[in-house]
This record gives C-alpha cells, structure tokens and sequence, in this order.
C-alpha cells in the first residue's frame, strides 16, 4: 500500500507539472498570436495610409528603434566623463535625471503624509480642505508654475513628476494605515509594546506595507506616463524626441522613441513588481 501511495503521488506531482508546462506554453501562444495579429493589423495600415510617413511599418519603425543604438552621440557620464554614448541611451538617462528624483521625493513625502494623516486625526482635519482643493488639481497643470519657477529644464520636469507622485503614495499609505484591524494594535500592546513610535514600527508599518508598496508601484508607471507628457513642452530626454521627431515629420522616429518609453516601463514595472513580491514574501 505505501508504495502504491508513493507511486501515486509521483503521478499526480509529474501530472501537475506536465499541466503547469501546458499552460504556459498555451499562454506563450495566445500572447504570439496576439502580438502577431497586431503587428499585421500595423502593417495592413501602415499600407492603406498616405503619404506613408503619416504611419511607419512596423518595420520601418524596428529599424528607427536599432538606429536608437547604433548612432552614438557625446554624453558626460559620471566618473567616466565625456565619451561617445547611443543617441536612444542619452534621451533615457536624461529623463531618468529628473524621473528619479521625482519618484523619490513624491514617494518618501507622500507616505510620510499618509501616515501621519492616518494616525492623527487632528492632522486630518487640518489637512483635509487643502487635500480636498490640491488633489483634483492633474500634475501637468502645474507646468506653468514649472516653467516660471524652475525653466524648462530637469528641475520642471522633477517637479511634475514629484507632484504625480505624492498623491499616489499619499493615498496608498493613507488607506493602509487605516484599514489596519483594531485588534493588531490591541495584541500588540497586550504584548508588551506601549510607545507610539514602537507601535508604528512594529504593527502599523508591517501590516500597512502591502498597501504602501503597491501604491508606490502604482506611481512608478502613472509618474512614467506624466514625464513623457512633461517632457513634450520641451525638457530633455524620450518623451521630447518623440514630438521632436513628429515636428521633423519622422514619425519612425517618433515611433521607436514611443517603443523605448514603452519597454522602459515593462523593466521597471518588473523590478518593481520582484521587490514588492520579495518584501511581501511573508504574506
């Protein structure tokens, strides 16, 4: 009988993983039909449109992507100073140059705002009615104020995306904190744990962290997505290749720049989604 069980249960392990394996590939299948159908649907327009520069091929665009890498212009890197870099490689770093500070800003700011805001209720009703009047208020609205404070520059760009990514952490660490359950701070004092600060750390900060993560992955696309915008009145970097491109009416161009911005996204959004599932890992 134990080794009919054993025998038994080798089947059933080997049959899941056959059934595992299928599923993927199934799912590999659907995702090449899908990209295959679209890209034929591209080529059939990309035929019927005239003149032909109004909408690129797909091919026409995959070899404006490669000329992204292999045309190199001067760039100053960091400890390595001036040197011959790919033209596509310049135009991400310099949004990068004012994505990243933004991000960070926005984020640290915004969860340090949501949580204070959560646990105090005084500083919630001291905060509301300006929440209330800033948060409707869309960030590229502010490019005016960009503009005339900082020049159409880096900073401008920063603060764009600072102001995008306040709101999204605001909230997402704001909603965690107060969606705690009443009996993990009463469990947690029960146990010994009796300073705010203590408190904070130990349970409310642990149990909000779900929440806050997945917000700050949320604003790592949303700000993405707003600094291209940004970026089209003229800061430096991807998003302004492409209106600069489509202004030169080499729309490939504008294409393969969009494609950058876009396979941009899915690397960070997977580095993202890797460390929110490591840190989240005790779930």
């Amino acid at each position: 009988m134990a080794v009919d069980t054993d025998v038994d249960r080798h089947r059933d392990r080997v049959l899941e993983r056959i059934g595992k394996l299928w599923d993927r590939r199934e799912n590999l299948l659907l995702a090449a039909t899908g990209l295959t159908g679209f890209l034929l649907l591209w080529s059939l327009g990309a035929r019927t449109v005239s003149p032909d520069f109004m909408l690129p091929s797909p091919l026409a665009s995959g070899r404006a992507f490669v000329g992204l890498f292999t045309e190199t212009i001067p760039y100053t890197l960091p400890v390595v100073g001036q040197t011959t870099v790919p033209v596509g490689l310049v135009k991400l770093l310099q949004s990068l140059t004012h994505y990243v500070p933004g991000v960070i800003a926005g984020t640290i700011v915004g969860i340090c705002l949501g949580i204070v805001t959560a646990l105090f209720p005084r500083v919630k009703t001291l905060l509301s009615p300006i929440i209330g009047l800033l948060r409707p208020i869309p960030p590229l609205a502010w490019m005016a104020f960009a503009i005339i404070w900082f020049g159409i520059q880096h900073a401008g760009a920063a603060f764009i995306v600072f102001i995008g990514a306040i709101w999204i952490n605001f909230y997402g660490a704001y909603s965690g904190v107060e969606d705690v359950p009443e009996r993990l701070p009463e469990v947690a004092e029960s146990l010994g744990v009796d300073s705010t600060i203590g408190m904070v750390r130990q349970v409310i900060l642990p149990a909000a962290a779900p929440a806050i993560i997945t917000s700050f992955r949320t604003s790592v696309g949303r700000c993405w997505m707003i600094l291209v915008g940004a970026e089209l009145f003229g800061a430096p970097g991807a998003g302004y290749e492409i209106i600069n491109a489509a202004n030169n009416l080499a729309m490939d161009v504008s294409v393969a720049y969009m494609i950058l911005v876009s396979g941009t996204f899915v690397l960070m959004d997977a580095g993202v989604g890797t460390l929110e599932r490591r840190v989240l890992a005790w779930r």
